[in-house]
């Protein structure tokens, strides 16, 4: 449990007729905390930020913020403004007016939200685009606008859906440091919902990962990343390669894993308890495996697997292979440690990894 959380959602669901959005979702939110919440489409990860806006209300559960329930508070009693994956600028109105906008639904002064309004456009590097119309701006500019529309009102928390889904690569990556850095600055709550590995990892301070409207995981991204706790985050992070078994000897130290393989060896792990003969999942991430030619002695556990094809981009290279009984495995690695194998797709290759380097899903 958080110290100062300024929400929790208290095992809230939320239905559509015989359909259930979100199950069950039972986590706080710390006071200046960036988190992201991700998933694929239709995990309930809008929804579940549509209930804390108030544009849904949830069927069953309480959302409270600031330890005040605002089950059915409308949405412009809660402080809680969202940025839109649309953006939702109006189109009639001058870069000024968009951002003054809800200051003037709340009677504020002229004077004083004409002032306001230009701070913030000044403070997102947009003040001299501030009589332009929305037309007239790149799609940068119009996100650095829909911001500052938001902030405006200086909330507690703000939400985000999806924010940078229109805009490419190269503009993606320019916005996620905008948003971290101010965020930081502002230390204001941001809630921030996407299907982005990269933006979720890269920004946020705790993530949730959810599937089929369940929460599957809450951690930080280095340990979503290093210990996934179910097969399905291993598998929607892309980044582990998960082996089944059953547990042939448990020491306290080293267990051993029969699989349809082989036998794996991996270090016992203190927070899970099984019997011999219980069955094991484990992952082991495709960056901590590696590639020999065959024959080449290993200490660790090792595995031959055929070369399917690879990708080549950046400073690192993924390989793709399968085992003899058909699974897929993947390997990461950088180009000068490829240079001493021969990764030509139909190429065997021993695939090897220490112990140490295998993570026993909890969750299975």
């Amino acid at each position: 449990m958080l110290d100062t959380p300024i929400v929790h959602f208290d095992n809230v669901v939320k239905k559509f007729g015989s359909f259930t959005a979100v199950e069950k979702a039972d986590f706080q939110i710390a006071r200046g905390e960036f988190l992201a919440i991700m998933g694929s489409s239709g995990c309930g990860k809008t929804t579940t930020l549509r209930m804390l806006a108030g544009l849904e209300d949830p069927t069953e559960g309480n959302i409270l913020l600031d330890g005040k329930k605002i089950n059915g508070k409308p949405t412009w009693e809660r402080d809680t403004p969202m940025v839109w994956q649309s953006l939702a600028l109006f189109p009639f109105l001058t870069v000024q007016e968009n951002v003054e906008f809800s200051l003037k639904m709340r009677k504020v002064p002229k004077g004083e939200r004409r002032e306001r309004a230009r701070k913030w456009l000044d403070r997102l590097g947009i003040l001299e685009f501030a009589d332009r119309n929305i037309s007239q701006l790149s799609g940068g500019q119009r996100q650095r606008v829909a911001l500052a529309r938001s902030l405006v009102t200086e909330p507690k928390i703000l939400l985000l859906d999806e924010p940078l889904s229109a805009l490419d690569a190269h503009l993606k990556v320019r916005m996620q440091s905008v948003l971290s850095g101010l965020q930081k600055d502002l230390g204001i709550t941001f809630v921030y919902v996407t299907h982005s590995m990269s933006e979720a990892f890269s920004m946020a301070d705790r993530v949730v990962i959810m599937s089929r409207g369940k929460i599957e995981q809450i951690g930080t991204p280095e340990e979503i990343y290093r210990e996934p706790r179910n097969r399905f985050v291993a598998g929607f992070l892309g980044s582990s390669n998960v082996f089944d078994g059953r547990l042939k000897s448990s020491g306290n130290e080293v267990w051993q894993i029969e699989t349809e393989h082989s036998s794996f060896n991996l270090k016992a792990p203190s927070e899970v308890q099984k019997t011999d003969g219980s069955p094991v999942a484990f992952a082991v991430s495709s960056e901590n495996m590696s590639l020999a030619t065959i024959g080449t002695p290993w200490a660790g556990n090792s595995i031959e697997a055929t070369v399917v094809g690879g990708e080549f981009a950046g400073a690192s290279a993924t390989v793709f292979l399968e085992t003899d009984q058909g699974q897929e495995l993947k390997v990461q690695k950088g180009h000068d440690e490829l240079k001493t194998v021969d990764i030509r797709a139909g190429q065997k290759l021993l695939v090897h990894w220490l112990p140490e380097h295998c993570h026993v899903l909890p969750g299975e």
